[in-house]
């Protein structure tokens, strides 16, 4: 296609259907990803831009309501990863406006942001994924979303959930709030050590600072040592915080990789309660990935079901009955209309959370039995969105 004004989505017309209430178009059944129906019903996929989109009349939910990035670059931070910082006054500095003019655009170098700072696990799951890439500190998870929207990086490497934490549900929100697309995931094995200032031992400690999961995974070694936890925003913030204090009573729980950043001494070496500590990280792009068959890929998509019994049981019936296995699901209370009326008055009695479901399965949008899936499920879903289609074996 000739047009590379915008971001390529998969898309196909509404399914028509007449309730009382709704428009012409169908519109309270809104998709991203739809089934494209020819002369034989048979469903094909097509890519159009954003400005073919922006002619239909398509009603989304309203926790994807498009979000303000104004004010963005104040909350990004810019920095490359060329050896470690022993000196605070060397860590990165946040990106102002005027950045923006100096970013690379020849290509050369990728871009990738994350949440933290400097020897955080997201800044190593990035170089895991990107060796040689310049990654970009960001204060919150949602400034990292907006740095890619707004051109200042290539991709966002993000944490989405732990083997021992379970879900980051704010990064689900956002998924559904933003419109990046998923390209690609990271799994990395979290190392929990026990961080203390030059010629300290762990003896001396008194107290602790983390993020407060970290201090929950090291629970049992905390509770031997008998030190206080004191809570922080991450792992290499704690870090930072230690050697900015100066305090000799004062340790952190960091990865080693902050330990040589900020000039800390390793007292301890995983701490963690469980030792199989995995971290899933999604990466994120404004371009998502054209699917193929070639190989195994997995698909991310969030959707929302109709009013009436059964209908989670036969949403999830359209990937049984093709074979199609599911890897994860994860529910969501819709945070703007949370509660759902079962005969749609006011004066009803019976009242419950409305929902959205998360879910990945192993296959590719190129394949038509995902492709009759999605279709199938159309039926019965209200909202239904393509996150990203991914390679698997490109998983690390």
């Amino acid at each position: 296609m000739a047009l590379r004004a915008a971001s390529p989505i998969w898309i196909s017309p509404l399914r028509p259907h007449s309730k009382v209430g709704e428009s012409d178009l169908g519109l309270r059944r809104c998709v991203d990803l739809r089934c494209y129906w020819d002369l034989e019903r048979l469903p094909k996929w097509e890519c159009c831009c954003l400005s073919v989109l922006a002619q239909r009349a398509i009603t989304p939910v309203e926790d994807e309501k498009p979000v303000d990035t104004s004010g963005a670059t104040d909350q990004v931070q810019d920095t490359q990863s060329r050896g470690f910082h022993k000196d605070l006054n060397l860590l990165p500095k946040p990106l102002s406006a005027t950045d923006l003019s100096s970013s690379p655009g020849n290509g050369a170098q990728v871009r990738v942001a994350y949440q933290g700072i400097p020897g955080a696990y997201s800044e190593a799951a990035a170089l895991k994924a990107y060796p040689k890439c310049e990654t970009v500190p960001c204060d919150q998870f949602e400034a990292a979303f907006k740095a890619v929207e707004l051109w200042l990086v290539d991709k966002a490497v993000l944490p989405i959930e732990n083997s021992v934490g379970g879900s980051i549900h704010r990064n689900y929100d956002l998924l559904l709030r933003h419109r990046l697309h998923i390209v690609g995931e990271v799994q990395m094995i979290v190392n929990h050590c026990l961080l203390g200032l030059p010629g300290v031992q762990k003896d001396e400690l008194k107290r602790v600072l983390s993020h407060p999961q970290a201090l929950a995974q090291c629970e049992m070694t905390l509770n031997k040592l008998g030190i206080i936890r004191v809570s922080a925003d991450d792992t290499a913030g704690a870090a930072q915080m230690v050697v900015a204090n100066g305090e000799r009573d004062t340790g952190a729980i960091a990865s080693a990789r902050a330990a040589d950043i900020y000039g800390l001494n390793i007292l301890l070496e995983k701490i963690q309660d469980d030792d199989d500590n995995i971290t899933r990280f999604l990466i994120l792009a404004r371009e998502p990935l054209i699917p193929g068959s070639d190989r195994p890929h997995k698909t991310s998509i969030v959707f929302t079901l109709e009013e009436g019994p059964g209908m989670l049981f036969k949403a999830l019936a359209v990937f049984a009955l093709r074979d199609i296995n599911l890897t994860k699901m994860e529910s969501r209370p819709q945070r703007k209309r949370p509660l759902r009326v079962v005969d749609d008055s006011n004066k009803g009695s019976a009242r419950y959370f409305d929902y959205l479901f998360y879910i990945d399965f192993d296959a590719s949008m190129a394949e038509p039995r995902a492709q009759h899936a999605l279709a199938h499920l159309q039926e019965f879903a209200r909202f239904l969105r393509v996150l990203g289609c991914y390679p698997t074996d490109a998983t690390l």
